[in-house]
């Protein structure tokens, strides 16, 4: 697959549909695989930790979920084709995985959350085939408990919802343990399938602004967002430099 390297992340250039493809084509593959899908903040992160940012590059499928990463590519004149959101993915590859019989288990959330997203997905998808659920409160010493009963569940899709970046760090730290063909890094997924976070509207999805419904139904984010405006300028004065694969 084409990519355009932002800030040093070289996400992959795919639409929607290719990106369900592509993750329903791992599941069907040997060996495991893992999908990344930064947003603009998380590109900011990777861009000042570069042990991050070989994460982030270490994926099968990286995309571009956030508005501000569809402009970042069209700064550095490499453009990907949309915005292809994490929770968009998760649900086109829930959508054909009910219909495959591939075994889901859902990992991340506050207690109790991955139950009730298990319980809102059966409702929609009855023969969904959801294998285990554990929340994402954990200490160090009981990864290996959580491994063993992912693997245990036989799951082959794993969706790890722990936020950026651990998340992704607990993924690439345990990948070679685990039996699942497909892990993905999805963040605050599980809450909207729970029904515990309600996403923007799909107007405002299509619009580029579903930041801003965010920030007005959660103000504290304000300060988080304010990665938005600097990484658009970081892009701005560094992005070109970057594509040219420089340091």
């Amino acid at each position: 697959m084409e990519k355009v390297n932002i800030l040093g992340v070289n996400v992959d250039k795919v639409t929607y549909d290719d990106a369900v493809e592509k993750i329903y084509s791992m599941l069907n593959e040997s060996g495991n695989h893992s999908v990344f899908t930064p947003n603009s903040e998380i590109i900011l992160m990777a861009y000042k930790d570069e042990a991050f940012c070989d994460i982030l590059n270490s994926a099968d499928l990286l995309t571009a979920d956030g508005i501000g990463v569809v402009y970042a590519s069209r700064i550095v004149k490499n453009p990907v084709p949309q915005r292809v959101a994490g929770y968009d993915m998760a649900q086109g590859i829930i959508k054909k995985i009910a219909e495959s019989g591939h075994r889901l288990y859902l990992f991340g959330g506050k207690p109790g959350v991955a139950e009730l997203a298990a319980e809102n997905l059966k409702k929609t998808y009855p023969l969904l085939n959801i294998v285990g659920m554990r929340n994402g409160y954990f200490k160090p010493e009981e990864v290996d408990s959580i491994i063993e009963d992912i693997n245990q569940s036989g799951a082959d899709l794993l969706f790890v919802c722990l936020g950026a970046p651990t998340q992704e760090k607990w993924i690439y730290n345990n990948k070679e343990k685990l039996n699942c063909h497909v892990m993905m890094g999805i963040g605050g997924s599980l809450d909207v399938f729970a029904g515990t976070v309600q996403r923007a509207p799909q107007i405002w999805c299509k619009l580029g602004l579903e930041w801003l419904y965010r920030l007005i139904k959660e103000p504290w984010r304000f300060w988080r967002m304010m990665a938005l405006p600097k990484f658009g300028f970081t892009v701005l004065f560094k992005g070109k430099r970057y594509k040219k694969g420089e340091k």
